[in-house]
């Protein structure tokens, strides 16, 4: 039986997967992340069930991040299920641009291209690359696949696609992308299970965690995203600023002679929730916290739900079916009812005692848009699409 191990790089941490893959699902032996707190290193692995697998931590070492967590993990995995045949592994890359609509087997010239997207997705793409070049030093007969965020809405239509802006722009790359693909093609799958004529329908969903976006999906396939260019549009996020006038940023350059690098640093990692409650980006510590300025926070994060909801509908010419995802989707349930309050008018009808409890399904059965929490699994995603990509090389 082949296994699959899913990477999914961040600047500080390392969020990992080994997966056996039979006919039927993905099936997670271990789910795990590595992290690096100050100068401390820290491993945690688990089952599916939630049962410690194997937990360590360590002091830094003079090896970069990366490449010392991935060696950890070889050397647990080695340890702890020595008769696995890892055939690939996976990495969750957020920016594939205009050449990759599907994952693909990662190449020198392929880390070549992903190199000239970082200035598209500067707080994911590099850790991303860092990834994968410390797997393939650690792992170097273990083939690596790259699976992308913008991928699954590579066939938006033209005009959910373009800005107002001169066409050649556009010609070169400059257009919207959207991202959370891989959170969307897993909930997609889910609901063709569970619901599959709502699956065949038109649908909205809500990716909300600390990156958040929404995406319009008719019969499983993107038709509009709430994220555009790079992953600042749309919602606002735990640090990001959501959608925002180009005219903000003229300003901030003209007027108070803020640097290029200092006004992406705002808008990245100092602004969304945490810049407007001036507390946290943590939606858990908002809604715990009695301050108006957190309170003002929450409310303009469900707003702009509500208000892109409506969008997508439109884009959509009316919809089926409504699913919450992510970490604040499926388990911050003040959040959900607030976003679908007095949203009769376009049929939805919450069932508060269905959300408060964390059911399922959280529409009443009068209404006439059904609405889902379901978690997304962003790692079984991955182990699919690279076991395809390696089957078919």
């Amino acid at each position: 039986m082949p296994h699959v191990i899913t990477l999914n790089a961040g600047s500080s941490t390392i969020k990992f997967a080994l997966f056996a893959l039979d006919k039927g699902a993905p099936e997670a032996l271990a789910i795990g992340l590595v992290e690096q707190l100050g100068d401390v290193r820290h491993l945690k692995l688990h089952n599916e069930a939630g049962d410690i697998l194997h937990e360590e931590r360590w002091d830094k070492t003079d090896q970069g991040f990366h490449t010392d967590a991935l060696y950890r993990l070889l050397a647990w995995r080695q340890n702890a299920f020595p008769n696995v045949q890892v055939v690939a592994a996976g990495h969750r890359v957020v920016h594939g641009g205009l050449r990759f609509s599907a994952p693909t087997l990662v190449t020198d010239e392929v880390l070549d291209y992903l190199r000239s997207l970082i200035p598209l997705a500067p707080l994911h793409e590099p850790f991303s690359i860092a990834g994968i070049e410390a797997a393939r030093v650690a792992w170097p007969h273990v083939q690596q696949v790259a699976c992308f965020d913008t991928a699954f809405h590579r066939g938006h239509p033209f005009i959910n696609d373009v800005f107002a802006l001169p066409r050649a722009l556009y010609d070169e790359g400059v257009r919207r992308y959207g991202f959370h693909g891989l959170s969307y093609e897993y909930i997609c799958g889910k609901l063709r299970e569970i619901a599959p004529i709502y699956a065949a329908g038109r649908i909205i969903v809500a990716h909300l965690g600390a990156g958040a976006s929404m995406c319009g999906i008719r019969d499983g396939k993107s038709i509009g995203s709430s994220m555009g260019f790079t992953a600042l549009d749309g919602l606002p996020m735990a640090t990001r600023c959501g959608q925002l006038d180009a005219g903000v940023v003229l300003y901030l350059l003209q007027e108070k002679k803020m640097s290029a690098e200092a006004i992406t640093d705002m808008l990245y990692k100092q602004s969304g929730l945490k810049g407007l409650s001036g507390l946290s980006g943590d939606m858990r510590e908002l809604l715990a916290t009695d301050t108006e300025a957190a309170r003002q926070a929450v409310e303009y994060f469900v707003f702009r739900i509500r208000r892109e909801f409506g969008g997508l509908a439109a884009v959509l010419e009316g919809v089926d079916g409504f699913v919450f995802c992510g970490g604040i989707g499926e388990n911050a349930w003040q959040i959900r009812e607030r976003v679908l309050e007095g949203m009769e008018w376009i049929g939805v009808e919450l069932d508060r005692d269905a959300n408060r409890s964390g059911q399922q399904i959280i529409s009443t059965e009068r209404s006439g848009v059904r609405v889902f929490v379901i978690p997304t699994n962003e790692e079984a995603m991955i182990a699919r699409h690279t076991l395809d990509c390696v089957s078919a090389a």
